[in-house]
């Protein structure tokens, strides 16, 4: 980190304060919780997306975590209804709908038996809960789900899951549904982020090598560039080289160009972008052509070209920015 926060100001040539910036994009990434795990349990097709991006509402929840929910309330029918009274596809009481209730879809209304509002609601319920219960002693996620269940004040009154046969047996059997999720690759986490940000950071300068870099640092190219210039007898990274190497610190194994790391990582919208995402250019996902590492606030770390060593640049220095994924570790699947 101290590499990066002494060359970012030069490596960039706009002054100073962007080096006090990036230092600061560190340390909030160091700071930041848990990004999350990608979707592998089953879900219909149709509310896969959404259990996906409501998964990702905070740090306490998953979307494997409400697909596990959502299977155990409803088994995914839009439609059902309890003796209770509870409806939708989250099984939302008209009482919680009307207090905690969102519009998911922005058309203009709530309707806990529309998915596109109650899965966001479902997500929107379990954050809050998990932080009106924080301090509750106990399993963190037990405690959240026994609310979803049977209220945070049942929760805090017992002072964890309360004994109660139903929500004793419905937090246990969404632990093993949890439990039993295949193992599709876990996204990557703040700090593995962080890691892979200090990694790279600590290579400011280092030159730039067509095929040079792996998981064990920087290394002589052993090919040609576009341009003819050869990378061989340089030792260095090209820009996949540098992104392969940050992450294999942090444990985690991407193949080595940058298309493939596309291929494996999981796009993410421009507006969910965090530090450690990898920044991908080309004009399609055949054609990735560049790859870097995100830092925040609109810039990257990148072995760029010949001639360039590893710096710090705006992501809008180049035209063609085509996606922004997140690293998934594959570490026991072919890649």
């Amino acid at each position: 980190m101290e590499a990066l926060r002494a060359a970012a100001a030069v490596s960039i040539g706009v002054g100073a304060s962007v080096a006090v910036l990036v230092a600061g994009l560190l340390q909030a990434a160091n700071e930041d919780p848990v990004i999350g795990q990608a979707l592998s349990l089953s879900v219909p097709a149709k509310y896969r997306s959404l259990v996906e991006s409501a998964g990702k509402a905070c740090p306490e929840i998953s979307p494997n975590l409400l697909a596990a929910l959502l299977q155990q309330e409803s088994g995914f029918d839009p439609k059902a209804e309890s003796p209770a009274g509870a409806q939708g596809i989250a099984q939302i009481k008209p009482s919680t709908w009307e207090a905690d209730g969102v519009d998911g879809n922005n058309d203009g209304k709530r309707d806990v038996f529309d998915p596109e509002d109650a899965i966001p609601s479902a997500a929107k319920i379990l954050c809050d809960d998990a932080k009106e219960l924080k301090d509750v002693p106990g399993n963190k996620q037990e405690n959240m789900l026994a609310a979803y269940n049977a209220g945070s004040n049942a929760v805090r009154k017992h002072g964890g899951v309360p004994p109660y046969g139903e929500t004793e047996d419905y937090v246990k059997a969404i632990g093993h549904t949890l439990a039993d999720a295949p193992s599709g690759g876990e996204m990557t986490t703040t700090e593995q982020a962080a890691t892979a940000i200090n990694t790279a950071g600590d290579e400011i300068g280092t030159p730039y090598s067509w095929g040079g870099g792996n998981a064990d640092g920087p290394s002589t190219g052993s090919c040609c560039s576009p341009n003819g210039s050869s990378g061989s007898g340089i030792k260095g990274f090209d820009c996949s080289g540098l992104t392969l190497y940050a992450y294999a610190k942090a444990g985690i194994t991407l193949p080595r160009t940058a298309a493939q790391q596309y291929a494996v990582s999981e796009p993410v919208e421009p507006g969910e972008k965090s530090p450690g995402d990898l920044v991908f250019y080309g004009s399609s996902a055949k054609s990735i052509h560049h790859v870097a590492i995100y830092l925040g606030s609109g810039y990257m770390i990148e072995a760029p070209r010949p001639g360039l060593g590893v710096r710090v640049s705006p992501i809008s220095s180049m035209p063609d920015l085509y996606a922004i994924a997140r690293p998934v570790n594959h570490t026991n699947k072919e890649i």
